[in-house]
């Protein structure tokens, strides 16, 4: 299945997870730190293509200007931490979870038998 708002909407799903009383990721710094909000918007970029995959959607990206500079922030971020791309996996994975967590038993049991 190809989608072009499924990326962008599973981006911003997993962005909607951090609160405490969901996963609780600290997004306090997000606005004031670059280095942060890198970082944040790594864990949503993997969190979107867990979830795409997940659901067999093949998202349709069309190349933007923005994209050029999110790609450089998360490079300056891995390149300052070698353990950067496991924190974000993990928080990603743990984002998707929950939203999976958030489907009706029907739904995961109609998923988990396909």
């Amino acid at each position: 299945m190809r989608n072009r708002t499924s990326h962008v909407l599973s981006h911003e799903a997993t962005h909607w997870t951090a609160p405490a009383h969901r996963v609780g990721r600290d997004l306090s710094r997000y606005h004031k730190d670059r280095t942060e909000r890198a970082r944040e918007e790594l864990i949503a970029e993997l969190g979107s293509c867990f979830l795409c995959a997940d659901l067999g959607i093949v998202p349709e990206l069309e190349p933007r200007p923005e994209h050029a500079s999110y790609l450089e922030s998360w490079l300056r971020v891995l390149k300052g931490d070698k353990r950067a791309i496991f924190q974000a996996a993990a928080h990603a994975q743990r984002a998707v979870t929950y939203l999976h967590g958030l489907q009706p038993a029907d739904v995961i049991e109609e998923r988990e038998a396909a």
